[in-house]
This record gives structure tokens, sequence and C-alpha cells, in this order.
């Protein structure tokens, strides 16, 4: 007889303490992430064109814009590559620690370049180098802070900390949007544009000194000091992970591409086409997203926790499933431009990608051997950013082709929930599969 997962809260209280610690390093970490990478988001949909790529005029700064979103996306893959070996070969927490000291950096940076008037286009490398960098970053953060969160944790509560990483996002999309909200409120637009924008970006450095004082007060996982123990480390363990689950990771790329490319297209793409196209404020749509990412305050670790009762992958297909069902009529709503549909739009809108979202990390821990389980995350996850990156690009390329009709972003969220939705239920049969019958290490 075993005893049934209790409530999310109690969840995390009833852990020992040192989990309880691991779970809060792993989620600040990802938060300050997030916080770093949303800031961008947000600051690319209305100040990089004009400040780093005036020349291109409105449509061409704005397109350049988005495309240094995807940038950092691009490079994630290489990312995954250098910091999921590191992560499999030296540890889980060294990694981290590396990771979020290059993303504190390179945010930090960012808010000290120069712009196009002051310095031409010496300050729009410069932003690409960065964001390089963070993407480089990015490419190992995630799947080291979900087995961080998961290795310390018990293995029948192992959805539910998966979870507690994913908060990260919504509290970094929070405080990067209030910031905003707020200097966009105290700043005049022509103080926004001279020196307002850097401030949200030298928050960074602080932030790192908070997260790195809590990474370096918790212990490696007692899964890698096993490995470490049973020799069982691979000696590449990036070209293990192909030998031996090839259509693991397609089936993980899949899982993870609602949950990533929701984000992208809600909290940036839809931030731009809300003023541009339907009339809303900067404030508005900034007071909306905050309102979607409290709720999601709730809904991740309470996914996590129903994960821990039905399954991960069964929790991430209803919530593909759910979107695919919502999204036109969400996006024919939006079009009457009323702050009440808005704040409903980024609610619903919200809570079922979340629901992809907050189990993703207990699917792909399900589907992967340990001893190269960080490689195997980082990489799926890092190729599901990639296309995820271009979310806003390619949604704003549809909706010129369209004449901006109304559907245009549904289009592009009902294909990630389709795709999603067949990777999940795969990825169910193959854990399904593994649990039946182990593969021997």
């Amino acid at each position: 007889m075993t005893n049934a997962p209790a409530a999310p809260a109690s969840d995390l209280d009833r852990a020992p303490r040192p989990v309880r610690r691991v779970a809060i390093a792993s989620f600040v970490g990802t938060a300050l992430e997030s916080y770093d990478f949303y800031v961008f988001a947000y600051f690319a949909a209305f100040f990089v064109g004009p400040l780093f790529f005036e020349p291109l005029g409105v449509f061409g700064g704005t397109l350049s814009a988005f495309l240094s979103i995807a940038l950092a996306f691009v490079v994630r893959p290489l990312g995954a590559i250098v910091f999921g070996h590191l992560g499999d070969r030296i540890g889980r927490r060294s990694t981290l620690i590396v990771t979020i000291t290059l993303m504190g950096v390179a945010t930090g940076l960012i808010g000290v370049l120069p712009d196009y008037a002051t310095a031409g286009w010496l300050g729009a490398i410069g932003l690409v180098v960065l964001r390089i960098l963070q993407g480089l970053s990015l490419g190992g953060e995630w799947g080291g802070a979900v087995l961080l969160a998961t290795e310390h944790a018990d293995p029948r509560r192992r959805p539910f900390f998966a979870a507690i990483p994913q908060l990260g996002s919504p509290v970094g999309s929070i405080l990067s949007a209030t910031v905003f909200l707020v200097m966009t409120t105290l700043l005049t637009t022509e103080d926004m544009v001279a020196w307002g924008w850097r401030i949200p970006f030298l928050t960074a450095i602080p932030l790192l000194l908070v997260s790195l004082y809590l990474r370096w007060s918790i212990d490696e996982t007692p899964v890698f000091r096993e490995l470490v123990a049973e020799r069982r480390r691979d000696r590449v363990p990036f070209l293990a992970m192909f030998a031996r689950q090839p259509v693991a990771i397609l089936v993980a790329v899949g899982a993870a591409l609602l949950g990533i490319g929701s984000y992208s297209l809600m909290n940036t793409y839809t931030v731009n086409y809300g003023v541009t196209e339907l009339g809303f404020s900067f404030q508005d749509l900034l007071v909306a997203t905050t309102i979607g990412g409290l709720l999601q305050l709730v809904t991740i670790p309470t996914f996590g926790w129903l994960a821990t009762r039905v399954g991960s992958a069964r929790v991430v297909a209803w919530g593909a499933l759910g979107t695919l069902l919502i999204t036109f009529p969400m996006y024919w709503l939006l079009q009457f431009a009323t702050f009440p549909i808005l704040v409903g739009t980024m609610i619903i809108g919200g809570i079922l990608p979340t629901m992809a979202w907050a189990s993703l990390g207990g699917l792909m821990g399900d589907l992967f051997d340990d001893h190269y389980r960080y490689s195997a995350l980082s990489f799926a996850y890092s190729i599901a950013a990639v296309i995820s990156g271009f979310v806003p690009a390619l949604t704003l390329a549809l909706g010129e082709a369209t004449a901006f009709e109304w559907w245009h972003p549904g289009v592009v969220l009902a294909v990630m929930s389709a795709i999603t939705l067949g990777s999940a239920l795969a990825a169910g049969a193959i854990a399904r599969s593994r649990a039946a019958a182990p593969a021997a290490d």
C-alpha cells in the first residue's frame, strides 16, 4: 500500500529541510534567468528597434528586435551541449553556478550598452554578443534546475518538485513586467528612451548575488554522487544520449514546444500586437500579463501535484488539448479590445498551456537514463526553445501577410498545441514501457 500524494502546499512543507532548500535554490535561479530574459523580451517589443536598429525603419526595427530574441534561442543548443556535458560529468550544482553567473553578467552589461545615436552599429553588435551569452546560459540552466530539484526528492514526489523550477518563469515575468509598469508610469517616454530602459538590466547584478549564495549553500544531488561512486558516467554523454534514445529526444522536443512557445507568443508578440493593432496601451498589456503570471503561482504547483497522481505526460496532454480547443475563440474575443477581455484572454490562455509547462520537467525526467539526463533534458528543451524563439517573428510575418486578421496568432498556437499533444501521448507510452522493463545501464 502507498500513501496518496499530499496537497501542493504540504508537499513542499513536508519535504525535509535540505530538499526544501534545494527546491528554493532551483526556483530562485530559474526566476533570475527568466527575469533577465523577459526584461529583454519586454524591452525588445518597444525599445530595441528605435534604439539599436534605427536606420531599418519601424517594421525593420521591430523585426530585428524579434530576431534578436530568436538569436538567443538559436545558440541554446550549443549551451545545452556544453553545459549538459559538464552537468553529467562534473555535477549539477557546479554547472548551475556557472550558468547563472553567465546570465547575470550578460544581462547587466546590456544595461550599459551605447545606442545607435551614440555609437552607431557598435551598440547593436554588443547587443548581439550579449544575447548569444544569454542564450548559452539558458541552454544549460533549465535541465540542471529540474534535476537539482528532483534528484534530491522522494521519487514519488518528483513530478511535484519538477514543477518548482517552472515557477521561475511566471515570477520572472511578473518581476520584469512590474518593473516596466512602474517605470513607464513614473517616467516620461523621453526619459525611458534616454536612460530608463537601462535600469531593469542593471538590477540583474544584485539578483545574481542572491542566486549565487543559494546555489553555493547546497550539496550535489544524491543521484549524481551515486553515478560517480558507481563509475557510470559516460565519456561523452551527448553521444550516449543519441545512441541510446534518439526517438525519446524527438518526443521530448515536441512535448516542450507548447510550454515554451506559448510564452513567446503571449508575452512578446501579443504585447506588441495588442498595442500596434488592437489599440491597447502598453500598461494594459503589462497589467494583464502580470495578472496571468500571478495566477500561475497557484496553477503550476497544483498541476505538479496533479502529475504525482495521474502522471506528468497525461497532464501535459490535457493542457495541450485544452489549449487547442480554446485557441481561436480566445483570439476572436481579443479583437474587441476591452480590458476585461484582455485579462480574461491572458488568464484562460495562460492556464491551459501552463498545464503543459508545469509537468514538462516530470515528463522529460521519466524519459531518460540518469547518466545522460542533464544532456538530454537540456538539449531537447533547447531545440524546442529554438523553434519557439522564432514564434514572434513568424507570427508577425503571418500577420503582415494576412493584413493582421484576428485568427493569425491562433494558427501558430494551434499548431504548437497539436504537436505537443501528440508528443505527450508518445511520451506516456515510452515512460510506461520503461517502467515495465527498465533499461540496463
